[in-house]
Parts: C-alpha cells; structure tokens; sequence
C-alpha cells in the first residue's frame, strides 16, 4: 500500500514513521520547505520542550476539547518518551514536568528523526508544495504519485517565517471539510505603556491575570519578559490565548511579588526608610534593578532623593504598584509570531480513534492543522507525536 504524507513537521515525520512500520506499505513524505522539521527546531528558545509529564486535558483547547483525548492516551507521554529513547534520544524531565533533550539542543530531537526517516520504504520529496489532493475511484494522486491512504499534516498559520502557512485548510476545504475561526496562541502581547521599552530586556517572576473589560480572562505565574513593544516570555503566552481577541478594554495586571505579602514587602520598606538611601535603590534586592527604578517612577516618587523622606502613603502606593500593576494592551504581535495557531479544521469530521475523516475515507489528519491547541510547556508537540502515530498507524493498516 502507497500512503502519501503531506507536511515535514513533527506530526508529519511522526506519521510517516508510524505507516512504516508495515514493511510492505511505501510512504512518500512531502515537505515544501528544502528540509524537514524546521520549525521544531525553533521551539523552546532551541532547546526543543517535547512534551510534558504532567498531562491533563486541562492542557489543551479547541471548540471540542475531548478530542484530542483519544489520542493522546492510545499514545501516551511514557510511549512518547520510550519511542523517542528507541531512536536514540536521551532526555531530562525538569521539575516543571517540562521535558527537553539531554543535549538541550533542538536539533538533537529533529536529528534522531531525519536518521529515523532513512528507512527503504520511506521516501522524502522536499522542496514541493502540494497544491491539491485528486481523489479517484480507489485512492488518491498527490503530486502525480497515486496513493490508496493521504495524512494531511501541514501544520497551522502561526510562525509564518518558519513555514506556517494555509495549505492545509485549503487541502481539506478542497474535500469538503470546515475551518474554525484561527487566530494566534502563545504570542507575544503588546503593551501601551512606556515602561515596556525601558524595560526591554528584563525579565522577573510574575504573576500575570489578563482581565477583558474587568473581567478575568486569564492568568498564569511565570517568567516575564518585557520588550520595546509590550510583554513576552513563558507566562505571557500562557495567558494569551484568545486575548486582544474582539472589541472591549484589555488589561494585563502584574504582580511582582506572587511570593511575599504585601505586608512583608511594606515592613520591608519601612526598614529601608531608616537608611541613607535613594529612592533609585529603594527596591535594590528585591527587584531587577532597573525594573525596580521604573516601578518607583510609576507610584509617582521622584528619583534621586533620600528615603527618608518618604511618607507612609508613599511607600503604600508603591506597594500597590509592585503587586497590582495594570497596564493597557492593544493586541496580540500576530500569527508571524506566534508559536502556536488556535483554531482549524473541525474535529467532529474526524474520528478521533484513527485520526481518519468522517467525510473522505483513505483521509487522515493530525497536528496542527486540527482545532486542537494546547498550553505552553510541551503540550502541543505531545499533541503531533500522539495524533501523528495514531493517523500513521492507522493508514497503515491493510484495508480490508
């Protein structure tokens, strides 16, 4: 049996592994781009966050949630883990749960798939965009190369420059499948506050709620890290899905300290008022210096005076303004940016058993270009290798 794989990415190299399995099934791997996995290698600052121990369906979205919950437990984290360690991977679980090569290198991961791939019943055809899906009377022609199974697994839109694209949609569009609302997810927020450029470059501990017109939205604890343009790092892209989304007032409001009390840090202050310091240092220690500057500034106390002139209120509203401070947002940095599509094809058309259409039998999809997004911390490359396996195991099957 001929089984055309469309897409070079993790669940596209996942699947085709899978339909190889069966010694007597020829795989064609279709990628667009010159080479396999390029936006893998992108993913964890390069460091590569394959997937996390500590799964739950709370990890993952989509207009149908449960979904992606067939598979990933028909190919769990401890199967992804000994599939990799079979290819050659070592890996390290860091207390987090998140889990990443022992190289800490991306391309570690990306490299035991490309030597994994070099197997005789498993052809590469790089360079090619596949346009368009022909059905026949038994099977399929995909680039002139008549198949009897197709996995679509091109990926989403998001992380343009790293071959994000719409070919999918418009493949499975073209067979009669739907396409959800898409729009970014872990994506970096843009801020309307001055403060963000003078703190480009710094990064705290942060606990971070996004409210919608004073309503909670969403919130997460984490790193933070302030660019010339807004907010970025690990906990604004936990919260930023479906944020800036629609008409209404955004706000992110951040608290510093998540940690300490406010009382523990106004006795601290306090402490500090009986001391020669300036107010440029009056929260040295506690904070990044210069973000401690900044935040001094914005409780309205000027710099370069002695502490010791500060009035209760003062060091109150300072206090406030370490662990609730707000600021405007205005939008999302876009799909270019964003490490994650939220949205896609519709799931309900799809059987979650076998990763097959409920509206082309012979066609099968996984990854990304499915409705199914999930957190920050692995969870969306758990979501490729556990769709990917189940699509490539299941068109690999001998038809009856």
């Amino acid at each position: 049996m001929i089984i055309c794989v469309i897409g070079g990415g993790a669940s596209g190299m996942a699947a085709a592994l899978a339909a190889s399995e069966n010694p007597d099934n020829q795989v064609v791997l279709f990628e667009r781009q010159a080479r396999l996995g390029r936006k893998l290698q992108a993913t964890g600052n390069g460091r590569c966050n394959l997937t996390n121990v500590n799964m739950s369906s709370s990890h993952y979205h989509g207009d149908n949630p449960e979904f992606s919950q067939i598979p990933l437990s028909a190919f769990s984290v401890t199967e992804t883990l000994n599939w990799f360690r079979r290819l050659g991977l070592f890996t390290v679980a860091e207390p987090s749960g998140r889990v990443y090569p022992y190289s800490d290198q991306a391309n570690s991961v990306s490299d035991v798939l490309r030597f994994a791939l070099d197997r005789p019943n498993i052809r590469l055809v790089t360079g090619t965009e596949v346009t368009r899906i022909h059905r026949r009377e038994e099977g399929f022609c995909v680039e002139g190369v008549d198949c009897q199974r197709v996995i679509v697994a091109c990926g989403g839109l998001a992380g343009t420059k790293l071959g994000g694209s719409m070919s999918g949609y418009r493949l499975l569009r073209n067979l009669g499948h739907h396409v959800t609302k898409l729009r970014p997810a872990l994506v970096q927020l843009k801020a309307a506050w001055s403060g963000c450029a003078a703190l480009k470059g710094v990064r705290c501990n942060c606990h971070v709620q996004i409210l919608h017109d004073g309503i909670l939205h969403s919130q997460s604890t984490g790193e933070l890290q302030f660019t010339e343009y807004g907010l970025s790092g690990p906990v604004i892209f936990e919260v930023s899905r479906d944020a800036c989304q629609g008409s209404g007032e955004w706000v992110c409001r951040m608290n510093f300290l998540p940690s300490f009390t406010a009382s523990e840090l106004e006795e601290e202050l306090y402490r500090r008022r009986e001391t020669a310091l300036s107010t440029d240092d009056l929260l040295t220690g506690i904070l990044h210096n210069r973000l401690g500057r900044v935040l001094t500034k914005a409780a309205g106390i000027p710099g370069g005076q002695s502490v010791s002139s500060l009035a209760d209120t003062q060091l109150t509203a300072l206090v406030g303004i370490v662990r609730c401070l707000e600021i405007p947002l205005s939008e999302t940095l876009g799909m270019d940016s964003a490490q994650v599509t939220a949205g896609g094809i519709v799931t309900d058309e799809f059987d979650p058993q076998t990763m097959e259409s409920r509206l082309v039998p012979g066609l099968y999809a996984c990854g990304e270009v499915l409705d199914v997004d999930g957190d920050c911390g692995g969870y969306n490359l758990q979501w490729a290798w556990s769709s990917g396996v189940c699509a490539g195991r299941h068109a690999g099957k001998e038809m009856l």
